[in-house]
């Protein structure tokens, strides 16, 4: 695996759109973002389209693939920050100059829809991306330490980091209002399957992890810890639709050979409580002898942490779970 240079003070940060605009983001949040990584001692450049809007809050697959390469193929930039997910980075694959992007590694860096496009790099090029916040995330004025401990941890140090559960959790719409946040208490990881595995990370946002499936653009499933999330949709019907997403995944060659299993919290519109997950995941003959960890910090709720994919995890999940990230 390719590991890009840490960032350090003094570093150019892109921020691209391959999915939504930044159009969607007011301008007072886009300031915030931009002022908060200009006080780690980052400069902070945005992609020429990425303001660019349709009719989907997107742009043109020419413009988000422009800036794409331009941000890979200047020497100044250290890494490349998404401005929000959406539905549609898949359209980008095939259009992408993987040769460039492999001779010039650099951070990567966002979460959700970023997923398959995040992937299918990893996968072509053996670079490693990371699945974190947005820039779009850099916004959030109140409970944001834990994800900026964990950003730090992954994309500004070498060292090995257990990544340990947050004190609390939220799924409020905090980007409509900063000052009035509903926080709970997070009752911390939680073990399904019992076991211990070391492997390499892939994985992301389920459904959007699903659409590179059959394509060159889908990994290897061998000695992998799959780390999977999903976001509340459909608002209805989200157990049978992650049920039906995670056999699908289940029925990918070379998943006979996936280590582990690491869940992300679930957003409470989804309804998925514990008793209906260890239900799911009963039913998978494939998952039984593997060790799997749910309520994992990262997916659609706050605060996330940073996770390399491509790079190695080790998992524990016996009286209690530990995640540790080996190299990132």
């Amino acid at each position: 695996m390719i590991f890009p240079d840490k960032l350090k003070k003094g570093d150019e940060i892109r921020i691209i759109a391959p999915s939504r605009s930044l159009s969607l983001i007011s301008e007072e949040n886009i300031k915030f973002a931009k002022s908060r990584l200009e006080s780690m001692g980052f400069k902070v450049t945005f992609s020429k389209n990425c303001r660019e809007s349709d009719m989907f809050i997107s742009s043109s697959i020419n413009s988000r693939v422009q800036d794409i390469h331009e941000a890979f193929a200047d020497k100044n930039v250290k890494a490349i920050f998404t401005v929000i997910g959406g539905f549609n980075s898949n359209q980008l694959l095939k259009y992408l100059d993987y040769n460039l992007i492999k001779k010039n590694p650099k951070i990567l860096c966002g979460y959700s829809d970023f997923t398959a496009f995040a992937n299918a790099i990893t996968a072509k090029t053996e670079l490693v991306t990371y699945y974190g916040p947005h820039f779009s995330t850099w916004s959030m004025k109140k409970e944001f330490d834990y994800i900026l401990e964990y950003f730090k941890k992954c994309l500004m140090s070498n060292e090995e980091f257990e990544v340990k559960s947050s004190l609390s959790w939220s799924d409020d719409t905090w980007y409509k209002d900063q000052e009035n946040r509903i926080v709970e208490k997070n009752e911390g990881l939680i073990v399904i399957n019992p076991g211990k595995a070391e492997g390499k990370i892939l994985g992301g946002n389920l459904c959007t992890f699903n659409l590179l499936q059959g394509t060159e653009f889908f990994h290897n499933l061998k000695n992998s810890i799959l780390f999977i999330e999903d976001d509340d949709m459909p608002k209805e019907g989200f157990d049978v639709e992650f049920d039906r997403d995670l056999q699908s995944l289940i029925h990918q060659q070379g998943f006979e050979k996936v280590k582990g299993l690491v869940i992300g919290r679930f957003q409470k519109k989804a309804e998925m409580n514990m008793d209906k997950l260890r239900y799911i995941l009963s039913t998978k003959e494939e998952l039984k002898n593997i060790p799997i960890i749910a309520n994992a910090d990262f997916g659609h709720t706050y605060p996330i942490c940073t996770l390399p994919l491509g790079g190695t995890a080790e998992i524990e999940a016996n009286k209690k779970a530990v995640i540790r990230i080996i190299n990132h």
